[in-house]
């Protein structure tokens, strides 16, 4: 029976992952923090090997032995009040998990990056994996910055070092087992329960997360050593997705456009309250910078040589209003 190695599988996209692979009839490892949230995994036939990203013992024990090695963990905030542990996670933590993963002899290791890693463009037209930061300073936020030096540190190893590495970008994943949840889908959260009384002139790619999750096993299956895949769905504006949402939820939209300038102004004295309170901000100032560019992505180089088919973000979308509803996340639609 071949076997995989999973970081991640605890989280969200590596929950949809774990599923996917034992479906596809794999012997299944995956990484768990001592005493973290393990419910996404619960159920499941798979061996927990305890660690974190960081602990090379754990690491080693994880991937000896697997014919795939799937690098899905990440921390993924916008707003953090320590980066350096950010940076250790997703930088630090890359390259052990995927030195470790060739040392041991895996055949194909995929590398999660996010589209985080790739150049947002200037105008609203989709960006494909050739658009490249022209340097760190310019990226906006911790988060982007060291999704940035993962993805170049997994492309250098690969091409420099001959590592077996694919890399894929996720865009904004949608769906069930968002348990923290993402940014993504406290959107959602926030949506359900009332708290998004306005929106901005803004735009981001939705994909389903059991879609993302197969896009790995085909990067696996025939991603080409060196290269990304943009792994995304549908490109929409902010007013767009939150219709969707009206549209499946059954509860009413925000009609109020904020301009931006008021909301740079709130997020940036939200942001200082949170750092003198030690809270975490509502509207990290961050998140607010990285609404001024629509994050539109072409994901035709997955489509052409993976066979990747994602599905319409309003099947993402319901399919993460249902899963929030059901696990006490927001109440329940009422009975027609």
């Amino acid at each position: 029976m071949d076997s995989a190695f999973l970081t991640g599988g605890t989280g969200f996209v590596g929950a949809s992952l774990a599923r996917l692979l034992l479906k596809q009839g794999l012997k299944v490892k995956a990484l768990a923090r001592k005493g973290g949230d393990r419910r996404n995994l619960d159920g499941l036939n798979v061996e927990i090997v305890e660690g974190g990203l960081t602990d090379k013992a754990a690491i080693e024990k994880g991937v000896s032995g697997c014919r795939y090695v799937f690098h899905v963990a990440a921390d993924y905030r916008i707003w953090i009040p320590n980066p350096a542990d950010m940076y250790a996670a997703n930088v630090e933590g890359t390259e052990i998990v995927l030195r470790a993963a060739a040392k041991a002899g895996a055949e194909k290791i995929v590398h999660c990056s996010s589209v985080a890693a790739v150049k947002v463009p200037d105008d609203k037209t989709p960006v494909d994996e050739t658009s490249e930061y022209a340097s760190l300073e310019v990226i906006v936020g911790h988060y982007k910055k060291s999704k940035f030096l993962a993805d170049v540190l997994a492309r250098r190893l690969a091409k420099e070092e001959g590592l077996p590495i694919v890399t894929v970008n996720p865009a904004a994943p949608i769906g069930a087992y968002d348990i923290k949840p993402t940014p993504t889908g406290k959107m959602v959260v926030d949506f359900l329960n009332g708290r998004i009384p306005s929106y901005i002139d803004t735009g981001l790619n939705i994909v389903h997360v059991e879609d993302v999750a197969m896009g790995h096993w085909q990067a696996a299956q025939k991603g080409r050593i060196g290269e990304r895949y943009i792994l995304g769905g549908e490109n929409l504006t902010l007013k767009e997705v939150l219709d969707l949402l009206a549209e499946v939820s059954g509860l009413p939209g925000p009609k109020f456009k904020t301009p931006y300038a008021i909301a740079y102004a709130f997020g940036a004295v939200d942001t200082a309250l949170a750092v003198l309170r030690g809270t975490t901000p509502m509207a990290p100032l961050d998140a607010i910078k990285m609404a001024k560019h629509y994050m539109w992505f072409s994901s035709e180089k997955a489509k052409t040589e993976l066979g990747f088919a994602p599905r319409a973000a309003k099947a993402a979308l319901k399919d993460a209003v249902d899963w929030y509803r059901a696990n006490g996340y927001a109440k329940k639609a009422l009975a027609a």
